[in-house]
């Protein structure tokens, strides 16, 4: 897609948006990163996924995202030999307990919510590694004592030899003699070093190390020569244990490099996940809904609304407002006084009977709003998110969207304003096709009106031979006129109210936009013989409007009223329509669904694996023994054993992956057998 209009239309603020709402960082990386797509299969699965992930959310069932972190790049450490640290590795194992939750979860909600379920194939079985980790951190980095036997002995070793130097040091603490060398009478720790506060002018009268010095240079903390044996001692086992740690630590991180292909797989998958999750949060929080699409080039937007504009508008109302002008004038209201501004909705229709939009009316009216508007929910919509609009609006699938907006003046190339554009329209028509977006603003402004108005017509008939659909805003007068010629093209106006010379943003197609100048100078308090002047030099140089001219652009508002009529209806059919064709699609889904679980619980042998839903999806129980006639089976879970009818069973069954030519296995991953053993890493 065309970077330089993702760029104007400031597509990126939308990804910091999305990202926003994203649970960690593997999301927000994703939203970062979103791309609009060209092919309409990925398009409406994206917005597939979307949809699920936000009735998910409405019905309260959040994704366990917490503890999922970034780990990659450790985990591609640990791939290549490298030693993670302790703390690392409980990382590791947090990111692993989260996959967990997350896997549980997709499989929990499969049958409601078939697109996300599918997403547990490409998660992995990491339960192993986990174990591993476990058995051997707490959570907090720290090794415990039971990482292994040899580890368990050098710390009781390292115990008894502190006990003994403990005991040397009380017996020292009881001496009067040493008491009065002091600053105060009990010993402390320097590192690993056991040690006596000193004063520094009795420093001579005990032998000993000093490890350090305090800051006011009063007090020497001193190693007693009667402990020196003990502490070598203490510091030789303590390396050995240094030692042993290291090797445990090296044999964690290998088990994570052992499956770093599959957990880096699957934290692609979890990336994608938390996108899912930003993008129907964020659907949520704006009131948006799908877009249909369509393969005729046809857009309908209803209700559409700006969603920057949208996201201001909060930020707004939010921030306190000062309590007096800081120029000095009147004060302020205060927030609670402020009343809260929405984006107007604007009716936008292309691609039907015609493919060009010429949009008309004063500055400031809203016609460069409705342009980005236009522009930006497509580029959402074939991003995968949801648009700020009415339900039943369609949208084509573009393979460009290419825009000509504002004031692109360039100094470093010393480019005029009309330059710049002309350079820009340039690029546009070298690229634009028939399944493009094309978007122009203030069409043949810059220049002599008489010269811009024939060179708009020119690039208006060159839009019209490509059979892209096209947007342009202008104010020239001559161009108003081009949809009376062009059956292909068709007038659109903004609302401007004239007693309060503000846009209302409303975007009318049929009628042509009047630059309202005079009425505007006439507000402004303009001497009216100064406007009444002006009136008579229009009148000359355009001539009287002819009736013919106002009777066909009456007709042409009419007809597009019955046109946006029409239009509705037919959503509304294509909604009603959807509905029930996903009603049966859910029903044969069930049905095939029931069929296959009697199937399977027709199967049950004693010790197969199965859920009871009311135990908790999380607790799985084991067939102990079944009764056909009776319709009941005992399920041991835990130490227990219940009696509970067939009916409620829930059979695990084991997917065996299915391997492709290419000898890449589909379906569930799963973590290899032969993982590397804590002896294979004794210390050489």
């Amino acid at each position: 897609m065309d970077t330089h209009t993702l760029e104007i239309l400031d597509f990126d603020k939308i990804r910091g948006l999305v990202a926003g709402y994203a649970a960690c960082s593997l999301g927000k990386d994703a939203a970062r990163g979103m791309e609009p797509l060209r092919e309409i299969g990925p398009i409406r699965e994206r917005q597939a996924l979307t949809t699920e992930m936000a009735e998910a959310l409405s019905a309260g069932l959040s994704p366990p995202l917490g503890g999922l972190h970034d780990i990659r790049g450790n985990v591609r450490r640990a791939q290549t030999g490298s030693m993670l640290s302790a703390e690392e590795l409980a990382e590791a194992a947090e990111v692993l307990r989260a996959v967990s939750n997350l896997d549980a979860w997709l499989g929990r909600i499969g049958l409601e919510f078939p697109r996300l379920g599918a997403m547990k194939q490409n998660v992995g079985e990491f339960s192993g590694v986990l174990n591993a980790i476990e058995g051997c951190l707490d959570d907090r980095g720290t090794m415990l004592d039971t990482a292994s036997r040899k580890l368990s002995s050098l710390r009781r070793d390292i115990g008894h030899a502190e006990e003994k130097i403990q005991e040397t040091l009380k017996r020292m603490l009881r001496s009067n003699e040493i008491k009065r060398i002091l600053r105060y009478p009990n010993f402390t720790m320097v590192g690993h070093h056991y040690v006596l506060p000193v004063a520094k002018e009795h420093r001579g009268e005990i032998q000993g190390s000093v490890h350090r010095t305090s800051a006011s240079n009063e007090t020497v903390f001193v190693e007693p020569q009667a402990i020196a044996e003990q502490s070598a001692q203490l510091s030789y086992i303590r390396a050995l244990e240094l030692k042993e740690i290291r090797r445990i630590l090296r044999w964690l991180s290998a088990q994570v490099g052992q499956v770093a292909d599959s957990l880096l797989s699957t934290l692609e998958t979890l990336a994608e996940l938390d996108l899912i999750f930003a993008r129907g949060r964020y659907s949520l929080d704006y009131r948006m809904s799908p877009p249909d699409f369509n393969e005729q080039g046809q857009v309908v937007l209803r209700g559409a609304r700006h969603p920057i504009l949208e996201y201001l508008f909060r930020e707004e109302m939010k921030a306190p407002a000062p309590e007096t002008d800081p120029q000095g004038g009147e004060a302020i209201p205060p927030p609670k006084a402020r009343e809260p501004r929405s984006v107007v909705p604007i009716d936008v229709h292309l691609g039907f009977r015609s493919h060009i939009l010429v949009v008309t009316g004063p500055n400031t009216g809203g016609k460069t709003v409705a342009l980005k508007t236009m522009g930006l929910l497509a580029i959402m919509a074939q991003s995968g998110l949801h648009i700020p609009a009415h339900a039943g609006s369609q949208l084509p699938v573009f393979d460009d969207v290419l825009a000509d907006i504002g004031d692109e003046q360039s100094l470093e190339q010393s480019l005029s304003t009309f330059s710049s554009h002309i350079r820009r329209v340039s690029d546009i028509l070298s690229k634009a096709t028939e399944k493009s977006l094309v978007m122009m603003d203030e069409m043949g402004a810059g220049t002599d009106p008489a010269e811009g108005a024939a060179l708009g017509r020119a690039i208006l008939d060159e839009l019209d031979s490509i059979g892209c659909r096209a947007i342009v805003t202008t104010h020239i007068g001559d161009l108003k006129t081009y949809a009376f010629t062009n059956p292909r093209a068709e007038n659109a106006a903004v609302e401007f109210d004239l007693e309060t010379l503000r846009p209302r943003y409303r975007l009318h197609i049929g009628d042509i936009g009047q630059s309202n100048a005079l009425q505007i100078a006439r507000r402004l308090n303009l001497p009216e013989h100064l406007v009444a002047r002006a009136a008579n030099y229009l009148v000359r140089t355009e001539g009287e409007t002819s009736p013919e001219w106002a009777i066909l652009q009456k007709l042409r508002r009419e007809a597009e009223d019955a046109k946006q009529s029409a239009l509705a209806a037919q959503a509304e059919a294509e909604r009603t329509r959807e509905a029930l064709n996903q009603r049966l699609t859910d029903l044969q889904k069930q049905t095939e669904s029931d069929d296959r679980m009697a199937e399977a619980r027709a199967r049950l042998q004693p010790g197969d694996r199965v859920v009871v839903p009311r135990f908790g999806y999380d607790r799985p129980g084991r067939v102990v023994k079944l009764d056909p006639k009776k319709g009941t089976a005992q399920v041991a879970i835990g130490q227990m054993k219940w009696d509970v009818p067939i009916s409620e069973l829930i059979p695990q069954t084991v997917r065996t992956p299915e391997v492709t030519s290419s000898g890449v296995a589909k379906g569930k991953i799963s973590t290899p057998r032969n993982l590397p053993r804590l002896e294979d890493f004794r210390e050489v």
